[in-house]
């Protein structure tokens, strides 16, 4: 049985998706070349791979030379402290949803220990409601989605989390759906692209992420406008609304919440310096 150098392996591979336009060439090369070598291969200087690991490898690295996501064919993401698992059925977990985490966290951190109910509008994944009752150990979960496919993976990473028994699910729109009122805090990444930007958006994203997640009508603002009027109408006094929203929509998000009766309006940027959370109380 012939074996191959998995350092040689790396290098050519990594050149291999850099040529595929892949952005994060080396590090995607590596991870994939991790995943089929044992656990404890922490360095590749003096390792080889057999016949068999190198032609999984290579099954792997043409499906991310061809731009399907990294996490997919992983089947895993990681964001902040969570593993989960991520497939073409929701958006992908991304880092900038951390900065929603953070900010739900500081904005009611004297309530930890409280067995408040927060639920995640669009929960996909599960990614932000799993962080959320991650922080708050006393908190109940309401995961909304209408994506039949998204709810089945969210309800995967709950069980998978050991967050099932804390977490109720509710299969529709966020507009019919009729518990705001009991909800202390509400969090959610809504579809927030315009139209007419998701074509040029990166292969990754437009070809492998679900359109529905991606979509925020011609302007971006269709999510925001839906989520913002049922929250001023049913959301109770003193409770707290946090969003993700695309890098240029600040100003407009903030004049539909103040013009909403939300106040102590707060923001933050994500690691890139963008315009990226911004969180509300309903007064």
């Amino acid at each position: 049985m012939s074996e191959t150098s998995a350092a040689e392996l790396l290098r050519q591979a990594a050149v291999q998706l850099a040529e595929a336009g892949v952005p994060s060439a080396q590090h995607d090369a590596k991870r994939l070349l991790l995943s089929v070598l044992p656990a404890s291969s922490l360095t590749l200087d003096r390792v080889t791979l057999s016949s068999e690991a190198n032609a999984q490898f290579q099954v792997l690295l043409a499906r991310r030379a061809k731009r399907e996501p990294l996490q997919h064919i992983l089947q895993s993401a990681t964001i902040m402290h969570l593993e989960l698992k991520s497939d073409a059925r929701a958006l992908i977990p991304r880092d900038d949803s951390a900065e929603v985490i953070q900010l739900a966290t500081s904005r009611l951190s004297a309530r930890q220990k409280d067995p408040i109910v927060i639920a995640d509008l669009g929960t996909g994944s599960g990614v932000l409601l799993a962080e959320c009752l991650n922080v708050f150990r006393a908190a109940s979960g309401i995961a909304v989605e209408a994506s039949a496919a998204a709810m089945s993976l969210a309800e995967e990473n709950f069980a998978l989390l050991g967050l099932s028994e804390r977490v109720s699910q509710f299969q529709g729109s966020w507009m019919d759906w009729p518990d705001w009122g009991i909800c202390d805090l509400i969090v959610s990444n809504p579809p927030y692209i315009e139209s007419g930007v998701i074509p040029t958006l990166a292969p990754e994203v437009r070809g492998h992420d679900p359109l529905d997640a991606l979509d925020g009508g011609p302007d971006g603002l269709k999510a925001y406008r839906e989520i913002i009027a049922a929250g001023a109408a049913q959301m109770k006094a003193g409770s707290h609304l946090v969003l993700e929203i695309g890098y240029d929509q600040r100003e407009a998000v903030a004049e539909l919440l103040e013009a909403s009766n939300f106040s102590n309006l707060e923001f933050r940027q994500d690691l890139g310096g963008n315009d990226r959370v911004i969180g509300a109380i309903k007064t």
